[in-house]
């Protein structure tokens, strides 16, 4: 028992010093993981570098950096990509794409139709037509 312990805080300890190479800066990360749980839950919302900067007391310039140093992507990025996801989850609930569209925080259905269509390969209404006959076929 006494050697599984050691073993237990040989793997801890050897977890927090690859941790502590590979992510110096405690301090960068929990303000990227704060700004990307605020996206999570407030991507309906109007979300701006501005707006999340303040959140996070950096400078704009620094979170974005910060950002796409961790995730690869500009918090911009990360926040058009989770509308996109959240979309296809409405759309396949059978939710209209005028009102997924304005749910998920896209100002117009055209704009979103354009992003769907470049992320997904689909426009929103062929998306929703597979997801419906997917699932008519399932019953």
């Amino acid at each position: 028992m006494k050697e599984k312990k050691q073993e237990i805080n040989n793997y801890f300890s050897e977890v927090i010093r690859i941790k502590n190479i590979c992510y110096p800066n405690q301090g960068q990360l929990d303000t990227v993981i704060g700004t990307r749980h605020y996206i999570n839950n407030h991507y309906d919302k109007e979300l701006n570098l501005t707006f999340l900067s303040h959140m996070r007391f950096t400078s704009k310039f620094h979170l974005l950096r910060l950002f796409k140093r961790y995730y690869g992507q500009t918090p911009k990025q990360y926040l058009i990509d989770r509308r996109l996801e959240k979309s296809k989850e409405l759309l396949t609930s059978g939710q209209s794409i005028t009102e997924t569209c304005f749910d998920i925080g896209f100002e117009s259905p055209s704009s979103f139709s354009t992003l769907f269509k470049s992320k997904f390969g689909l426009s929103p209404s062929k998306f929703q037509k597979r997801a419906t006959f997917t699932k008519s076929n399932k019953i």
